[in-house]
């Protein structure tokens, strides 16, 4: 099967965790694009959803999904999301679409996280991937020097040429060169730096589920 068959077969068989009555939270890229289709076939039976991006809320209000802002909604049931990284306790990297800071909002109403993946997101320690920090711009530089104090490399993700403009009007800078070993930890050490609005380790809100396509169908991983 080819990477974006995978991509569907997980996105439909998130349908199954999805709460009649209730209004879902849905996440951002490729992936979840794929779940959002699947969620149209049901949508006659949701209320609505929360939205991480303003990618994902276009895609879901053109097929008829209603959008709730995220101050309307005391809790969701379910946050479906995909990951750059998932290692076998759950944590993940996210943030290649530059929505990281949403999606981690979005996760912190929901009772559960369901992450929905291809296989070859998964990996034994978080890092491979280069790591997507959302930084308040006039910070970029130092924080930027923070990594590299680490051991890492660190660089200004650019669109068109231009720093990339995040839905909150910030910057992202992305660190390779890492191999997080304790993703808890570093998660809370780097939050607390100065400048940074969110990075890309989700941690403290890790994955419950996740559902991995794989050539022999989709595996289900419960931490």
């Amino acid at each position: 099967m080819t990477q974006d068959e995978l991509k569907a077969l997980v996105g439909q068989a998130a349908l199954k965790y999805v709460v009649p009555g209730e209004i879902v939270g849905v996440g951002t890229g490729s992936t979840v694009n794929k779940f959002i289709d699947a969620l149209a076939t049901m949508k006659d039976q949701i209320k609505g959803a929360v939205s991480s991006s303003e990618a994902s809320t276009v895609r879901l209000k053109a097929l008829g999904i209603p959008v709730f802002d995220s101050n309307e909604v005391e809790s969701l049931s379910v946050y479906i999301d995909g990951a750059d990284e998932i290692d076998h306790q759950g944590h993940m990297v996210k943030g290649g679409g530059a929505a990281l800071t949403r999606e981690k909002i979005v996760a912190a109403q929901s009772k559960q996280f369901v992450c929905i993946a291809d296989e070859s997101k998964l990996v034994d320690a978080l890092g491979a991937f280069p790591l997507p920090v959302e930084v308040i711009p006039m910070a970029t530089a130092r924080v930027m020097r923070q990594f590299v104090a680490m051991g890492a490399t660190a660089a200004v993700r650019l669109k068109d040429g231009q720093p990339l403009v995040t839905d909150n009007g910030q910057h992202i800078v992305d660190v390779k060169g890492l191999k997080i070993t304790d993703p808890v930890a570093f998660e809370t050490e780097v939050s607390q730096w100065p400048g940074v609005v969110t990075v890309g380790v989700f941690a403290l809100q890790k994955a419950q589920v996740c559902l991995l396509g794989t050539t022999a169908g989709v595996k289900t991983l419960n931490f």
